[in-house]
């Protein structure tokens, strides 16, 4: 059957104006993506998600006039104020996919000229939603009052600590970070359990909503100072000094108290304020909603559900991130140490091609070099010092054919290879082209996805006629033990196995990462967080 999409007639069946009451009509949805309307069909949302979340999604565009939730269907109907917001929005979604709870959400125009909703809960739930967006946007609601859920406003304080602490982070990146978002009044920061945390303060609630919803779970820099966001208890923050632990920014006339800025914090926030680093363009959309975020050299923090090309926010990558944290005495060295010494390996079983499937969870390796007179070592050249940072502190110590390695930076800064006409008998392996590398691609979602080594295993790119006893048999076939094994429910391209120990499932993601599983589909392999 052809379905066109020309000027069907309103109030014909292919135009049928939306209706809460009967979402069957929109099981039919004829969905042109190059004729715009105002109504955009949104499609596999997370089954927990709510309005807030959804509205969300157009807000940086225009005004959001309706909403339409299918929660049974995982789908929702958003309609905006204009075709032109609905334009813009759509255009921008097909090149950057938005993300909520890590899902990835996809839209595009609906067939529906405008929404009409019913007095059904569901609507009536979207509709204070909409409306409790829409009297915040104007100034009418005062915080505490009913919020997008639909419950207790939100705090406009928010929880912040920062995972993966590689490189530095100081207030003042936080306030260019988060004041993208809206106006950030009072940030105050300090270490507890051994992690550095912090307090922010914006003008309201909906803000600071916006700000989690883009960026928790998000990387300031690649692999790492990674942002773990909630809202705080706190209403409001009392900030007695203006200084690089606390600040007011309503009031400058604060004392520094003990805690003075020191040198290194004013190298620091030179180093953030140089020339060339950091640019800004304002972006005149509703609420102030901010720009992305675009870190050099290659990838970093990408806000999802940000129109990044309507203004750009960039923020130093790893070299100059690595510089200032020199100064601050972490232990971190500059990106040129990119070369990593193993040691301890079993020279009967580990290989350059084992080594290159185990680190490159971590990173892209682009050459190995196991010593010729002293084979249970070996140098591996990753493509950054990121990557190295991140290979040596979550596979040091691991054990691999039964011995645990011993990682750390080499004083080399490139692995050679051999000159012509001296052979090493294969011992080093030039891998900077090869076509597996997992983080090739600038802000690669994998970056998102690196874990520590655990039992459990995530298995992708999986084809259809591939079935549970398929990779279970698979994987017991080196002698491993599986103990469990899960499909993911809404996408069967992926499961994840659950191996007898940690040091099994290191010697199985070698072994099977990259399998050829047939239909031209190769196993994808990677360490896990989750427990089945």
């Amino acid at each position: 059957m052809n379905f066109f999409c020309p000027s069907n007639p309103p109030g014909s069946s292919a135009f049928h104006t939306a209706n809460g009451n009967d979402s069957k009509k929109f099981k039919g949805d004829i969905r042109c993506p190059g004729v715009p309307s105002r109504v955009i069909h949104v499609r596999k949302l997370p089954n927990d998600i709510n309005e807030a979340e959804v509205i969300s999604l157009g807000l940086p565009f225009g005004k959001v006039t309706n909403l339409l939730m299918l929660k049974g269907k995982n789908q929702a109907f958003l309609e905006m104020n204009t075709e032109e917001a609905a334009q813009t929005m759509v255009t921008y979604y097909s090149s950057v996919t938005p993300v909520i709870r890590n899902h990835p959400i996809f839209m595009q125009y609906s067939n529906h000229k405008e929404l009409k909703t019913d007095n059904s809960p569901n609507q009536v739930r979207a509709q204070a939603a909409l409306q409790a967006v829409n009297a915040v946007q104007t100034g009418s609601m005062t915080l505490g009052a009913v919020d997008p859920s639909g419950l207790t406003g939100p705090s406009p304080v928010l929880r912040v600590i920062v995972e993966n602490l590689f490189y530095p982070v100081t207030l003042d990146v936080l306030h260019q970070i988060f004041s993208k978002f809206g106006t950030v009044l009072k940030v105050i920061t300090f270490t507890k359990n051994n992690q550095f945390q912090a307090l922010l303060q914006f003008v309201d609630g909906l803000t600071a909503q916006h700000a989690k919803l883009a960026l928790d779970g998000q990387n300031i820099y690649n692999g790492c100072c990674t942002l773990r966001i909630s809202f705080s208890k706190l209403t409001s923050l009392n900030v007695k000094y203006n200084n690089d632990k606390s600040r007011d920014y309503t009031r400058p006339d604060l004392p520094t108290g003990d805690s003075q800025p020191t040198i290194e914090h004013h190298a620091v926030a030179a180093a953030f304020a140089a020339p060339g680093i950091i640019s800004a363009a304002p972006y005149a959309g509703v609420h102030a909603f901010p720009p992305a975020f675009a870190i050099q050299q290659a990838a970093g923090l990408t806000i999802p559900g940000v129109p990044g090309a309507l203004a750009s926010l960039t923020i130093p990558g790893a070299a100059a991130a690595a510089a200032a944290a020199s100064r601050l005495g972490f232990p971190v060295l500059p990106g040129t140490h990119c070369v990593m010494l193993v040691s301890n390996l079993n020279p009967e079983v580990s290989s350059s091609q084992s080594l290159i499937d185990l680190e490159s969870v971590y990173g892209d390796v682009l050459r190995v070099k196991i010593m010729f007179n002293k084979k249970e070592n070996a140098l591996i050249q990753m493509s950054d010092g990121t990557q190295a940072q991140l290979a040596m502190s979550h596979l040091n110590g691991q054990k691999l054919y039964g011995r645990p390695l011993r990682i750390t930076l080499s004083k080399h800064t490139t692995v050679q290879m051999p000159r012509e006409g001296h052979e090493d008998q294969g011992l080093t392996k030039d891998y900077s082209s090869s076509p597996l590398h997992r983080f090739k691609k600038p802000g690669s979602k994998n970056y998102s996805n690196i874990f520590p080594p655990s039992s459990t295993l995530h298995l992708s790119n999986i084809p259809p006629s591939v079935v549970e006893d398929d990779l279970k048999m698979l994987f017991a076939s080196n002698g491993a033990l599986v103990k469990n094994f899960k499909f993911f429910q809404k996408d069967r391209k992926m499961a994840l196995i659950q191996m007898g120990s940690v040091e099994e499932a290191i010697e199985s993601l070698i072994q099977f990462h990259n399998h050829d599983l047939g239909e031209n589909h190769h196993l994808r392999v990677s360490f896990s967080k989750s427990i089945i």
